[in-house]
């Protein structure tokens, strides 16, 4: 009976050695990943994006000659530039899980499959269809038309031909009063 706790003892020793390998190569992969970045430019380099491992925007960089563009386009440039990287950081995961884990591990497997379904292939240039250019360009808040008059009930039946004018508001004709505030006399007193 000694030779079966024995066994059993060393059977969990493997165990408990073989999942501190696996954590410990797992960890080194994480550390490699955390340090990764990818960065991509448009074909006419007046834009930069730098994404990092977990696909986040960690830098933009718009270059003056962009200014002679359409926003519309250099922000649709933008977000086709985020979806290139980010299709990218599978490809980095699975290159970092074969120089640390290995890719013949489910978990590994699961993990990559997981990072193609996050970050899936970017659509190709041509997919991708200029935006509209606006027609005219509104500053202020928008206006919005009045809304029609309520219907009436009952319409009048001759309705007058020139609604009546208002009445002038009379001017009240100065005093000598005027020229003293409130306090009783002239400021320049």
């Amino acid at each position: 009976m000694p030779d079966n706790v024995d066994a059993s003892e060393r059977m969990v020793d493997n165990w408990t050695k073989q999942i501190q390998e696996t954590a410990a190569r797992y960890q080194a992969m994480a550390a490699r990943m955390q340090g990764q970045t990818v960065t991509e430019r448009s074909k006419d380099n007046t834009i930069e994006v730098t994404i990092d491992s977990k696909g986040l925007l960690t830098n933009l960089v718009i270059a003056e000659a962009a200014s002679g563009k359409r926003m519309a386009e250099v922000s649709s440039q933008v977000m086709r530039l985020v979806q290139l990287a980010q299709s990218r950081i599978p490809e980095l995961l699975q290159q970092a899980m074969a120089e640390t884990v290995g890719t013949t591990d489910v978990t590994a497997s699961r993990v990559i499959a997981e990072a193609q379904s996050t970050f899936p292939e970017a659509p190709p240039e041509d997919d991708i269809a200029p935006p509209e250019p606006e027609r005219h360009h509104r500053f202020g808040p928008e206006e919005e038309e009045p809304p029609p008059p309520p219907a009436q009930a009952n319409p009048p039946q001759n309705p007058p031909q020139n609604p009546p004018q208002p009445k002038p508001i009379p001017r009240r004709r100065r005093t000598q009063d005027d020229d003293d505030d409130e306090f009783g006399g002239s400021i320049l007193s």
